[in-house]
């Protein structure tokens, strides 16, 4: 059902290429609102809904310079671009050619293929959770600079370091810093102590969903986040908030936190 909603996702915006896309629509394929749809298709595509349409947009543009006698600014206005100037820079970025070198046949040209998801069943075990509502939380801590790629290696040393150096230990936090983007986004390590000489963080109050993992090295915490988002969430009918989750280090366990809408 899951794989069968991307898809139809993917067909609207695809018969829609040429028309401001309402996310509004896009979150009702699922059943969920925009920010958890963003979430969710950024984390299986590896890559922002934005993405995806600005280069299925330049990969179609290329092919009207290639087999048209449009003008640059007619192709900029009819794929949703304001002015020549910042269409011309778009397409440079993605095609490594300026659409004058297009129009003349010159260079090696990129297209960016339409997506079409196919279900790979994997039976998995049922993922036990709680709901809890928790006050407004102070924390305070020191955040690092992470990636998708770089997290597994670097989250780790970080909170080593935080642990060697400040004592601090007890909450790890991600924090998007441009929503939905794999390459700007801060691992946090946090204490509920009130410390002056670290950074004050404040989590609303909020519902979470709650799992808890009987592990604390780094490679379960990542795999139990990915069965989360990777199973657990397009199967459900969660929407998530728009605050870091986090991730909770007793003794010999963890809690898994992640913020849902009432």
């Amino acid at each position: 059902m899951f794989y069968q909603s991307m898809n139809q996702m993917i067909d609207y915006i695809e018969s829609h290429l040429l028309e401001k896309i309402d996310y509004q629509v896009l979150a009702r394929f699922f059943g969920v609102n925009v920010y958890t749809m963003e979430r969710v298709f950024s984390l299986f595509c590896n890559m922002t809904v934005t993405e995806y349409i600005r280069f299925r947009r330049l990969s179609m543009a290329c092919y009207d310079f290639l087999n048209g006698k449009e003008k640059v600014i007619d192709i900029a206005i009819k794929y949703g671009y304001e002015n020549p100037i910042s269409f011309s820079r778009a397409f440079q970025k993605f095609h490594g050619l300026k659409p004058s070198e297009v129009k003349k046949g010159n260079g090696n040209f990129k297209n960016f293929s339409k997506l079409h998801f196919k279900e790979n069943v994997k039976i998995k075990s049922p993922m036990e959770y709680q709901i809890r509502l928790l006050p407004e939380m102070k924390l305070y801590g020191l955040g690092k600079k992470v990636t998708d790629s770089s997290i597994s290696r670097e989250a780790p040393v970080f909170y080593s370091y935080m642990k060697r150096n400040y004592q601090v230990y007890q909450y790890g936090m991600v924090v998007y810093e441009k929503r939905f983007s794999s390459d700007n986004y801060e691992y946090w390590v946090l204490t509920d102590q009130k410390r002056n000489d670290l950074i004050e963080y404040i989590i609303p109050k909020s519902k979470w969903l709650v799992f808890r993992l009987s592990s604390l090295r780094s490679k379960d915490i990542q795999a139990l986040s990915k069965d989360f988002y990777y199973s657990f969430l397009p199967s459900s009918k969660f929407n998530l908030r728009s605050i870091p989750e986090l991730e909770v280090y007793y003794d010999d366990y963890m809690e898994f936190l992640i913020p849902i809408e009432d």
